[in-house]
């Protein structure tokens, strides 16, 4: 049963306002691909912060016009699903994870802001770690020089409370 006009301006603002502060969009054809199977990924798209939607790719080419996305218009064909992440990297993570699973589940391209990229790009970019990754890579790069400084500066009282231990045994022993 198709949509009438106002469920389609809704799909439409919904996707509009799911790009809005989107990072990426992941393209993915899922001819063949059993029910049970699409409810997994969208639990697993759910859980790493993704919208995961079949849709109208009419209905998408509206949302993405006027938007960095926009070119990918031109690879919306067939039967689509999409993937959207305020994350650059989630999306093509979640999507790629079950595609290699999934023989009927292939991924057809993404884009990021002013960037097409064809699925051997969207692989890379699944390999790529995620940005709380990333974040704590970081954060544990910037706490090293400031822990290794404490434990030098610990190491100066450590070394002369040793050394006074030893002379007491020392002392005790004559």
């Amino acid at each position: 049963m198709g949509l009438n006009l106002e469920k389609k301006q809704v799909v439409v603002a919904e996707v509009s306002a799911q790009l809005a502060n989107a990072q990426s969009i992941i393209l993915a054809e899922y001819r063949g691909l059993e029910a049970g199977d699409m409810t997994a990924l969208r639990a697993k798209a759910r859980g790493a912060g993704v919208y995961f939607r079949v849709l109208k790719n009419t209905l998408v080419r509206r949302a993405v016009a006027d938007t960095p996305f926009a070119p990918l218009a031109e690879k919306m064909t067939g039967p689509l699903a999409f993937a959207i992440s305020a994350d650059p990297v989630a999306a093509a993570k979640v999507l790629s994870e079950f595609a290699k699973g999934n023989e009927h589940f292939v991924i057809k391209g993404g884009a990021m802001p002013n960037l097409v990229m064809g699925p051997k790009e969207v692989g890379s970019l699944a390999a790529l770690p995620s940005r709380d990754e990333l974040l704590a890579k970081l954060m544990g790069t910037m706490q090293a020089p400031v822990t290794k400084f404490v434990q030098t500066l610990n190491e100066v009282p450590s070394r002369f409370v040793r050394t006074l231990a030893a002379y007491r045994d020392k002392q005790q022993a004559a």
